[in-house]
């Protein structure tokens, strides 16, 4: 049986982890959100979020986000290969309703999922 929490191990946890993501990323954006993804050298994923203040000027709206993108990486992570991934907004984030912000993630996870196919 797959493993669907979110333990620490998951996450990306220090600020080198963040600047090697954003030194050579692959990217995706679909909508409002970014995705920054980046091979790492362990046999399971990690996810980080950088969600601007001034995209999303509310905690709610940040922490709304938070948790969808959480929530979207803890059911998908065991179809993704070793990366480590950050997920940013954009201008207009706090504009889409809830099911525009899981079907935008939902597209991003697809595009990291067959990016991690080819690989």
């Amino acid at each position: 049986m797959i493993s669907a929490r979110f333990p620490r191990r998951a996450r990306l946890t220090k600020p080198e982890d963040y600047k090697s993501v954003f030194a050579e990323a692959t990217r995706a954006t679909v909508g409002c959100l970014t995705m920054l993804a980046r091979r790492n050298q362990l046999e399971h994923p990690r996810l980080g979020l950088a969600i601007a203040k001034k995209h999303a000027n509310s905690a709610v709206a940040r922490n709304l986000i938070k948790r969808a993108t959480r929530e979207s990486f803890r059911l998908l992570q065991h179809k993704l290969c070793g990366v480590d991934v950050v997920v940013l907004t954009r201008p207009g984030v706090t504009k889409l309703s809830r099911a525009e912000l899981h079907a935008s993630l939902a597209k991003l996870w697809s595009k990291m999922i067959e990016r991690c196919k080819d690989s």
